[in-house]
């Protein structure tokens, strides 16, 4: 039996397996840890956040194994269908009666017993578009003619976006799509060019909302207002500082007694620094970077041009969101809402993560010239 599952698994990159594994079974361990106290007053239920985050990482866990025995060629004819669902669903979280807000955000759709967020969605279908495309037409991105196609449809998934709103994911997009652009030839000059256009209408953005505004504030100097704007940062700080070198121990911290705001969402790497401390925190970065070198690495010996840029922005996508939440839970980068892959609490982020996974380890199946 043993021998039967190890062979079904020959071919696939076993370090790529291994560290998404242990980092979405690490990440329900430390929901868990972040949410039981607080899920008990809200809930009365200790584990209502630890069996949510249960059965998403499991239907993760079955998609990824599905993707990963699915040719990810049949991706190439999904490419355009997808993009179109997925502009469909980021309209219908608009609809009254279907769409979910939380906090003044309108970013969910309602399902019986889930909340599904189209952006991460979004996130996945602009890769397999994008891979698609450029697959067909590279030779075309070296001019700017060649780049209004990509720049049109990111433009309207960044404008859904930003109607709900959204800028950490539009952000997110905007950063991985210029990124595969540039891996595929797109010259140095078009990258500054649509960076010192984009300068005006992101400060416009941040200076236009208040709520932004004042979050650039308090990034800058969170003790001007430690009560109020400066207070989630702040308070991510004192659990790395209590954290030490070693930590308070696995459920021991303090700072998710309701001091610390999404404990066990956007933060949870501040308890998983107070509890683990840093040598805790340091084997999580480790591991992603692992990771994405590992992922990099399918995409260079991918067998042809669409694996390489798929791999390559699954491999970014990851890549980018872990780096901007540590960025921002140790206070180099403002708050911008993304979710720490794998370890998060979140269904619609960890599912369709898995899923990505689940593609990649498809194309390290038919890598080529591996040294």
């Amino acid at each position: 039996m043993r021998l039967g599952i190890f062979k079904k698994l020959e071919g696939y990159d076993m370090v790529i397996l291994m560290m998404v594994i242990a980092l979405t079974c690490f990440g329900v361990v430390m929901v868990y840890s972040a949410s039981s106290i607080m899920a008990d007053k809200r809930f009365h239920d200790s584990f209502y956040f630890l069996k949510r985050q249960a059965i998403f990482a499991v239907i993760g866990f079955i998609g990824m194994y599905i993707a990963m025995r699915v040719d990810y060629h049949v991706w190439r004819v999904a490419a355009v269908p997808l993009l179109i669902i997925c502009m469909l669903c980021l309209v219908i979280v608009f609809i009254p009666g279907v769409g979910g807000s939380v906090k003044g955000a309108t970013r969910w759709i309602k399902l019986p017993g889930f909340h599904f967020q189209p952006a991460e969605l979004a996130k996945l279908s602009l890769i397999i578009f994008m891979a698609y495309s450029l697959d067909r037409k590279r030779d075309q991105i070296r001019w700017f003619k060649g780049l209004l196609p990509y720049m049109l449809v990111l433009l309207v998934m960044i404008g859904l976006l930003m109607l709900q709103p959204d800028m950490g994911s539009s952000i997110t997009l905007a950063g991985v799509a210029i990124i595969m652009l540039f891996a595929a030839g797109m010259r140095v000059s078009h990258i500054v060019s649509i960076v010192l256009f984009s300068i005006p209408l992101l400060y416009y953005l941040i200076m236009h909302k208040e709520y932004r505004r004042r979050r650039i504030l308090s990034f800058l100097n969170p003790w001007a207002d430690p009560e109020n704007t400066g207070f989630q940062i702040i308070q991510s700080w004192l659990a790395f500082g209590t954290g030490g070198v070693t930590g308070q121990g696995l459920g021991e911290g303090k700072q998710k007694l309701f001091y610390l705001p999404e404990a066990h969402t956007d933060f949870i790497l501040s308890v998983i620094g107070e509890e683990l401390g840093f040598v805790g925190t340091v084997i999580v970065a480790a591991m992603f970077l692992l990771l994405i070198h590992r992922s990099i690495r399918v995409a260079i010996y991918a067998e042809d041009s669409f694996g390489r840029f798929l791999a390559f922005g699954i491999a970014i996508l990851i890549g980018a969101e872990a780096f901007v939440n540590i960025a921002v839970v140790m206070g180099l980068l403002p708050t911008k809402g993304l979710a720490l892959p794998f370890i998060s609490y979140g269904g619609s982020s960890l599912i369709l993560t898995l899923f990505a996974v689940g593609i990649l380890l498809n194309i390290s199946s038919k890598m080529r010239g591996v040294p």
